[in-house]
């Protein structure tokens, strides 16, 4: 793996794009533990600004609200052995943030100009060292758009709601049927968007992983990146 093996002095930064429930989370985070890099959860960010918006009660229908109180939020992500943690001024909000309310609502606060203005500046600080994989929605077209590896990742929206409903705490909560018609939405909002919709960019390779196991998406990611050394090694 030529340039791409853990504790290499030449590192890359990889963008990993998809929809709502592709698993993009799980296979970035596999993929960085793979390849010894960092991995950077960029919706557990929006979803840790959306989680303290509606705790303050700030509506997405005021922009200039929402953008003061982002600027006072301080984000952290912190790796470990059981999974990364997710930290807001201090306070761990891991599990707080994969509730339905913060579901059904962190596409519409991601819409803002202003919050993700400063989200992707925090992120683009983050992979100034090269050497980290982030997932999100537009990483590859606006956040890290010179990334040397690029991939996004779908799968069928049943299968997406599906995998989400597997993770849920309380699924009870909701049902499968509706699940599904709140991913079909969020995909709607997030490729609608104004703001840095939700794309394929032009040279990234599209991974469907509706018949695939996180291993093997995983597995098919690292395989881009020994591809993307190889090819380099010639250069």
């Amino acid at each position: 793996m030529s340039g791409q093996s853990k504790g290499s002095n030449y590192k890359i930064n990889i963008a990993i794009d998809g929809p709502a429930g592709a698993g993009k989370s799980t296979v970035a985070r596999m993929v960085a533990k793979r390849l010894g890099y960092v991995y950077v959860d960029t919706g557990a960010m929006y979803r840790a600004a959306t989680l303290r918006l509606r705790e303050l009660g700030i509506s997405p229908e005021s922009p200039s609200e929402v953008l003061q109180a982002a600027q006072k939020m301080v984000i952290e992500l912190i790796p470990g052995e059981e999974g990364q943690k997710v930290l807001l001024d201090g306070r761990d909000i891991t599990e707080e943030i994969r509730s339905r309310d913060v579901n059904s609502n962190v596409s519409r606060y991601a819409q803002i100009e202003g919050l993700r203005s400063l989200m992707v500046s925090l992120q683009r600080q983050m992979a100034l060292r090269k050497g980290v994989v982030m997932d999100g929605r537009d990483i590859g077209t606006t956040v890290l758009p010179d990334a040397e590896v690029k991939v996004f990742m779908t799968a069928a929206a049943e299968e997406r709601a599906r995998r989400r409903y597997q993770e849920m705490k309380n699924p009870e909560a909701i049902t499968l049927e509706q699940l599904t018609r709140d991913i079909a939405e969020r995909d709607r909002l997030d490729a609608e968007r104004k703001i840095s919709p939700l794309r394929q960019a032009s040279d990234a390779t599209l991974l469907d992983t509706t018949s695939m196991t996180t291993d093997e998406a995983a597995e098919a990611i690292v395989a881009l990146c020994e591809a993307y050394g190889m090819e380099r090694s010639v250069e």
